[in-house]
């Protein structure tokens, strides 16, 4: 685990990154906030320079500086712009600690600040550390729309120092979530901000964090070449942090170079410059990030030295970030090693931690990477069972953010039906109004009466036949609405929302009756690495529509979450199943994908069983029943990929005989109390 591959140790680079960003060289003029109050133009000069010099010396022990930092804030002025500062670099580095009491105090000052013209600037100081905090926890839907005010309030005036960093973070947490484009347009404006506020630190970091996105958009020459530009520029202000910084971005935008040199260097530049720095914590990172260069090279003796000097130095430090790394690439290392007990032990030690924080994307993938390891180790028991909390955490992730999804949508529909009321009601109003001016007409002009009555059934006509028309319109709003909620919005899939509401129609008393299928392409990530993402979505979205060919229109496909897609048919004789699953994996097995000029080679894994199950007709929630077709996948997964495994009988006459088999499922199909068949998908040279 490298700790930039994460968000959350992009939030810990970023984090100290945005500390320089906040400061000044102690050489240089002091600047005047652009948001200051008149009362106070001159400013404590005094205090600005200790700040520099806090922010200089200090930023690579946050968790010392909040004790130096309160008596500054009881000496600053209400509503000065010293105070406005004070409280912005509180905030980074109470939410890189994930110090969520301290955020929310700090942004009850900030939003109740005194000065009017300082008020854009101190919301947005307030947005930028929540939005911090929710990053280093993993929730990047929660990081992004808590940077509402950088997008919703562009034109205001802000301080520069904290739109910089706003627009550092915002492109950080786009650049996690996947949002290339807006993140490279995002980390460029930040660049441009960098050097119209001027210093060679500002610039080196903007440059940094670049190079980051670069890389995330598959652009590696490209990321190389910034991340080399923000080395030669930090270089001309040197300082043992900026350079370590710099020397890690390098030491991940080469890792994948044929000739490791570049890497290696980068890594021990990095470490020296962290011990320069007399800086525990980012020692420990940099140590952790080192082993991790030795885990890629399968050298586990030295990735094993390196985080064992990692892991005390950040528990000494009190970095969490760097203990969980560091415990991670331990227990790999160990198991690298055939050490699988303690190894299996270390990295379930730091999954917890990242559990406890509420980090639950990050334990995901620690188990998601801690079960690939007790493959190639043989634990194929270990690897299973690992892989059952990845799917049972990333299935909880995935609700959570359909959870979000929903009440979005919902929040939206709400809106659209209050202005469509607002709407209706004015035109009320307005029918109301030429009635009584009706009403004036009668007693004014009886001969007129008649004229009158007929225009006021006219209004009301009219009216009746606009709000039958509004009506219409909102019905076919709302099922508009219905079927987006519904959809993947890449391949046009429906997704779990409607999986959990078509399912019904497939289950007999809340018991699923039909056969499931759960298909996995095989190394999509690898895809993602050597072709990028734009390739990978190709994949994606043909994959789709080879699986919709190959099913008939009552059946139910659904993209169940990044490359996995689950199918439902009501079939259920044992030969119909075999047959699709076989014909599934020739279809996606058979041709490459095309992505413009390249030809992608594409496999698939897949488990498949029909419900009630055979031979004593259990029958299980859909729930249960693809956590046993998940386990039969990963099965075929485990002898090679590009297979079909398939459940023909389990000797089980309950959920608890089921879960008990299940889970040393190998053995039990040796020992014939269940019986699975395994299909073969079509050679490579037959794809190409």
């Amino acid at each position: 685990m490298a700790s930039l591959a994460p968000a959350w140790a992009s939030a810990l680079l970023l984090a100290a990154g945005l500390l320089l960003a906040g400061c000044r060289p102690a050489n240089a003029p002091t600047e005047t906030p652009a948001t200051a109050a008149p009362a106070q133009a001159l400013h404590d000069g005094a205090m600005w320079q200790e700040l520099e010099r806090i922010e200089r010396s200090g930023r690579a022990r946050p968790r010392e500086q909040e004790p130096v930092l309160q008596p500054l804030f009881a000496r600053s002025a209400p509503g000065s712009a010293e105070r406005l500062e004070i409280l912005a670099l509180r905030g980074i580095m109470a939410a890189y600690n994930r110090d969520r009491q301290l955020i929310e105090e700090l942004q009850t000052q900030l939003r109740h600040w005194p000065v009017e013209a300082g008020r854009p600037s101190a919301e947005l100081a307030a947005a930028t550390m929540q939005a911090l905090y929710h990053q280093a926890r993993g929730d990047l839907r929660e990081a992004l729309k808590a940077l509402a005010p950088l997008r919703d309030n562009a034109a205001a005036q802000r301080s520069p120092q904290i739109l910089l960093r706003a627009r550092s973070v915002m492109a950080g947490i786009q650049s996690d979530k996947g949002l290339l484009e807006e993140a490279l347009a995002s980390a460029l404006e930040a660049v441009r901000q960098a050097e119209a506020l001027g210093g060679h630190w500002r610039r080196a970091l903007a440059l940094n964090e670049l190079a980051r996105i670069y890389l995330r958009a598959q652009q590696v020459e490209r990321a190389q070449q910034i991340s080399a530009e923000a080395v030669r520029t930090a270089q001309q202000d040197p300082e043992p942090v900026l350079l370590n910084l710099v020397s890690t971005v390098r030491g991940i935008v080469h890792a994948e170079d044929a000739d490791p040199t570049i890497t290696r260097l980068a890594w021990e530049d990095a470490l020296r410059h962290a011990r320069e720095a007399q800086a525990e914590g980012l020692q420990a990172l940099a140590l952790a990030n080192y082993s991790d260069h030795y885990l890629r090279h399968g050298d586990f003796p030295r990735a094993l030295e390196l985080s064992s000097q990692a892991l005390p130095l950040a528990r000494r430090a009190l970095n969490l970030n760097a203990e969980i790394v560091a415990l991670h690439n331990l227990g790999l290392a160990k198991i690298g090693l055939k050490r699988l007990a303690e190894g299996t032990r270390d990295v379930r030690q730091a999954i917890t931690l990242d559990e406890q924080q509420g980090a639950l994307p990050y334990a995901a993938d620690g188990w998601k990477e801690l079960g690939e390891y007790l493959e190639q180790a043989g634990d194929w028991a270990g690897a299973i069972e690992a892989h059952h909390e990845y799917r049972r955490l990333i299935d909880q992730v995935l609700r959570d953010e359909t959870r979000k999804t929903v009440l979005e949508e919902q929040e939206r529909y709400d809106a659209e039906r209050r202005a469509k009321e607002i709407e209706l009601l004015n035109r009320d109003n307005s029918l109301k109004a030429e009635q009584i001016r009706a009403q004036a007409l009668q007693f004014r002009l009886w001969a007129a009466l008649a004229g009158c009555v007929l225009l006021s059934a006219a209004l009301l006509g009219l009216a009746y036949q606009r709000i039958r028309r509004t009506n219409a319109a909102l019905a076919h709003s709302n099922e508009h609405l219905k079927i987006q909620s519904e959809r993947d919005p890449l391949t046009g899939l429906a997704n779990r929302r409607h999986f959990q509401s078509a399912i019904k129609r497939l289950a007999d008393a809340g018991k699923l009756s039909g056969t499931v299928y759960l298909i996995d392409i095989d190394h999509f990530k690898r895809i993602n690495d050597q072709w990028g993402h734009a390739a990978g979505d190709s994949v994606l979205i043909e994959v789709a529509r080879r699986l919709a060919e190959a099913l008939r229109e009552d059946d139910l496909v659904v993209r169940w979450g990044g490359e996995e897609f689950l199918i439902v048919v009501p079939s259920r004789a044992a030969g119909d199943a075999r047959a699709l699953a076989q014909r599934l994996l020739d279809l996606l097995g058979g041709q490459p994908v095309a992505h413009g000029a390249q030809r992608i080679s594409v496999t698939a894994s897949i488990g498949f069983a029909s419900f009630p199950v055979a031979p004593h007709g259990l029958g299980l929630s859909w729930e249960r029943a693809i956590d046993l077709v998940d386990t039969v996948m990963y099965l075929a997964k485990a002898h090679g990929r590009n297979k079909a495994y398939g459940v023909l009988h389990i000797d089980a006459r309950d959920e608890a005989e089921l879960e008990r088999l299940s889970r040393r499922m190998e053995a039990a199909w040796q020992e014939g109390q269940l019986g699975l068949v395994a299909l073969q998908g079509p050679s490579a040279e037959a794809g190409a």
